[in-house]
């Protein structure tokens, strides 16, 4: 593309207008976004986070239950003998 000097300095003019005129808008809408992705990506983290945090105590909680069910002692009478010596098992 051929132009004569002249036309170039009013090309680079007009393209250094544009940039200085639109700098502005061009970064608000980008801090919008980036304001926006930044919030999303912390609603979706923490959400995530929650899930996983929730699975967790509901797994805890569940094994603690059938955990206390295994322990869980019958009631009644229970015969001890006094002065017997139970044998030493070895593992």
């Amino acid at each position: 593309m051929k132009m004569p000097f002249k036309d170039r300095q009013l090309f680079g003019l007009g393209a250094a207008a544009c940039a200085v005129c639109c700098a502005g808008p061009i970064l608000v809408f980008l801090g919008i976004a980036g304001t926006a992705a930044t919030i999303a990506t912390f609603v979706f983290a923490g959400a995530a986070f929650g899930l996983v945090v929730a699975g967790a105590t509901l797994f805890a909680v569940l094994k603690q239950q059938r955990s206390r069910k295994q322990r869980a002692v019958e009631s009644g009478l229970v015969d001890i003998e006094i002065g017997s010596v139970r044998p030493i098992q070895r593992r």
